[in-house]
């Protein structure tokens, strides 16, 4: 083998290495809780350059499409009351809620996902619209902490004021990974 060809040998070898090991940390974690405070899974959230990617493994809830959304006050101990401590969106500019509304979307504002049929779901969803240290819209790990709820239903991105979302059905703390 020329010196060459052990050079490039070694630096695909490296290169490979490294890049299947390469998976982005996760910086906060939502551990998701239902309205009987049974356990259903995690949503972690890893900053990016651009805004925050979520990752959703859940179980445990109805089957379907669903809503989520983040909202402005980390507070999820009422859930026999529906999680309402949680507030409304993270929405610092007072716009109007949903992705396809001229007047919107809110920053806590996110796409919908979908439960199967034996009530797990996973799934991966970037927001542009809020970071974990506000670098990229809102911020989501303020003063007072953000959630994320889960709806019962999806999300038609215009409705006003959670888009035909109804009921929170789940409720996860965002908290920080140390």
């Amino acid at each position: 083998m020329t010196r060459l060809s052990f050079w490039l040998c070694s630096l695909l070898l490296g290169f490979l290495l490294t890049s299947s090991d390469t998976a982005l940390a996760d910086d906060a974690r939502a551990v998701m809780t239902g309205t009987n405070g049974e356990a259903l899974g995690t949503i972690t959230l890893t900053a990016a350059p651009t805004g925050t990617l979520l990752r959703i493994e859940l179980e445990g809830l109805t089957p379907g499409p669903k809503a989520i959304h983040i909202h402005s006050v980390g507070d999820c101990t009422d859930p026999s009351d529906g999680f309402v401590a949680s507030g409304g969106h993270v929405n610092p500019d007072g716009t109007k809620h949903g992705l396809l509304n001229p007047e919107g979307p809110d920053a806590g504002d996110l796409t919908n996902f979908y439960v199967h049929d034996n009530g797990y779901a996973w799934a991966e969803i970037f927001t542009s619209l809020a970071s974990l240290d506000g670098g990229v819209g809102a911020t989501i790990l303020d003063e007072d902490g953000a959630a994320l709820v889960v709806h019962t239903n999806s999300d038609d991105h215009t409705t006003q004021p959670i888009g035909g979302a109804g009921a929170r059905v789940a409720c996860g703390l965002i908290e920080p990974i140390e």
